[in-house]
This record gives structure tokens, C-alpha cells and sequence, in this order.
């Protein structure tokens, strides 16, 4: 039988009202990172997905603050204060040597901290995804970044040659450089696969929480086929900027047309990634209707 309280669950005004100092303090912390993370990491594309991550986390924990109320415990004084030593280190470290990863680790953790003591642990393992998906917000350490691309731009690089050299394009491929005709091309970090990557992970995730009431095999499916269209995704990215290189010369295939095309297939992306979706679900339903 479900409630009243259950049905139109209503804030806890009092507790949010008396949460207002941490909140203000907590703001005073996020107000100079969310400036450096806007100049530094969401003005480039590795960071592009950072301001529809913010505002829509935001939503998400707004829309969660009535069932939050309603589960809400102080959360264990021992173990905020934990988490505060931990974080405001961290913070401090990030802001004192200009480490953006660093500081961004530390406002992540002074704000779960607040949280916790505000709501309790159980309220937040229960609505666990909008902490989990603003998470996504903090910047990947430059040093993590290039390991992790290195391999991703060698194997997008290979494939998008393997498939140009058969239509008598003049290329030569070293490494992640291409030598096409005249002209040199070397494949970035913006092409490797990790910037889409993150993205989609982003947004796939956040289509999969408010839209699908899907079983976590299911959602699991979903996630895993990010990394192969990503990937996918760059290598039509290299083919076309080594097509528009080789026809119309160098300024094109770096100048204008060189993010139009990463924003493009980056929209190619999440349409594929949601028709993939739209296929296996109504093929789940025909196979269910079938039986029954």
C-alpha cells in the first residue's frame, strides 16, 4: 500500500533552510573552480560535456530532494568530518598549485560531505546516480589522459588508413602521423576516442536514468556499446578531415571544418547510440509478446 506522503512527497523546507551556512560555504568553495573549470577544461572539447553535466545533475538532485527529505537521517558526525579532512586537503593542495584535478576531487568530496551530514548515508545510496553522474565533472589528470589515448589514437589512426589507401588517396602512415600528399597530419587527443567517450558516457547515461526504466543488464548493454561508437565515431572524424585535407587543402581540414566535423559526428553518436536503443528494445518487446 503507498502513502500520501508517499505519492506527492514533499522538501523538508526546515532541513534545507537549515542547511543554508554549509551551502553558502560550499558555494564560496565552488564559485573560483567553476571559473578555472570553464577557462581551463570546459573552453576546450575534452570538457565540452561539463556545463550539460552540471546543469543537468543539478536537476536530477533537485528533482530527488523530496524522497531525500523524507529518508533523511543526520548522517554520521565521525564520518562527515572524515570526509571533510579529506577533501578540504585536497582542495587546498588543487588551489594552491593551480592542479584544476585536484581541486575539482576536493569540492566533489566537501560536497558529499555536506550532504551526508544533511541527509544521511542511507538517503544518498538511494538516490546514488546524480552523485555518481556529476562525478563526471572532474577532469581527467593530463598524465591519465595521454595513457590512456595513446593506444586509442595508434588504433584509429591504423583503421581510418586501412580504409582511405584502398581509393588511391597518397598516404603514408608513421605512428598517429599520416602524411597526406603534400600535407602532414598528426591525430590528437581530440580524435582518439577519449573526448567522445566521456561525453557519451554522459549523456548516454543520463537518457538511460530519466528515460528508460530498464533492468541494469540492460542499461549495462547500453554503456558497453559507447566505447566501440565512440571509436567508430573518430575514425569517420580522421577520414573525413584526411578527405578534406587532401581536396581542399590544409586550411580546411584544420581551420572551421575540423570542429564542425567533431561536433557533427559527436551528434552521429548519440543518434546512433539511441537507435541502437530504440532497435534492441522494441526487438525485446516482439520477442516478449511472441511468447506470451
Amino acid at each position: 500500500m503507498v502513502t500520501v506522503a508517499e505519492q506527492n512527497p514533499e522538501v523538508d523546507w526546515r532541513r534545507v533552510l537549515g542547511s543554508l551556512p554549509l551551502v553558502a560555504l560550499a558555494l564560496a568553495f565552488a564559485a573560483p573552480t567553476f571559473y578555472r573549470l570553464g577557462d581551463q577544461v570546459w573552453s576546450r572539447e575534452s570538457g565540452a560535456h561539463g556545463p550539460i553535466v552540471l546543469a543537468t545533475g543539478l536537476w536530477l538532485v533537485w528533482r530527488k530532494l523530496p524522497s531525500m527529505s523524507l529518508e533523511a537521517k543526520p548522517g554520521s558526525l565521525p564520518l562527515t568530518v572524515l570526509g571533510l579532512l579529506i577533501s578540504l586537503p585536497i582542495y587546498i593542495i588543487g588551489r594552491a598549485y593551480d592542479i584544476i584535478s585536484f581541486e575539482a576531487a576536493g569540492l566533489y568530496g566537501f560536497c558529499l560531505s555536506v550532504l551526508h551530514d544533511r541527509f544521511g548515508l542511507q538517503a544518498m545510496l538511494k538516490n546514488w546516480f546524480p552523485l555518481l553522474y556529476l562525478g563526471l565533472l572532474l577532469p581527467v589528470p593530463g598524465w591519465a589522459l595521454d595513457e590512456f589515448t595513446a593506444p586509442l589514437k595508434l588504433l584509429v589512426t591504423t583503421v581510418a588508413s586501412d580504409i582511405v589507401l584502398p581509393f588511391g588517396i597518397p598516404l603514408v602512415q608513421e605512428g598517429v602521423t599520416m602524411t597526406v600528399g603534400p600535407y602532414q597530419l598528426l591525430v590528437e587527443d581530440a580524435c582518439s576516442g577519449l573526448n567522445s567517450l566521456i561525453g557519451l558516457i554522459a549523456v548516454t547515461t543520463f537518457y538511460i536514468y530519466l528515460l528508460r526504466n530498464a533492468s541494469w543488464r540492460y542499461s549495462l548493454v547500453l554503456v558497453c556499446l559507447i566505447i566501440p561508437i565512440a571509436i567508430l565515431a573518430n575514425v569517420l572524424r580522421i577520414i573525413t578531415l584526411i578527405l578534406l585535407t587532401y581536396f581542399f587543402g590544409d586550411a580546411v581540414g584544420q581551420g572551421f571544418l575540423h570542429v564542425t566535423a567533431g561536433l557533427f559526428l559527436f551528434a552521429v553518436s548519440l543518434v546512433l547510440m539511441f537507435t541502437i536503443d530504440s532497435a534492441i528494445s522494441s526487438f525485446l518487446k516482439r520477442r516478449s509478446g511472441a511468447r506470451a
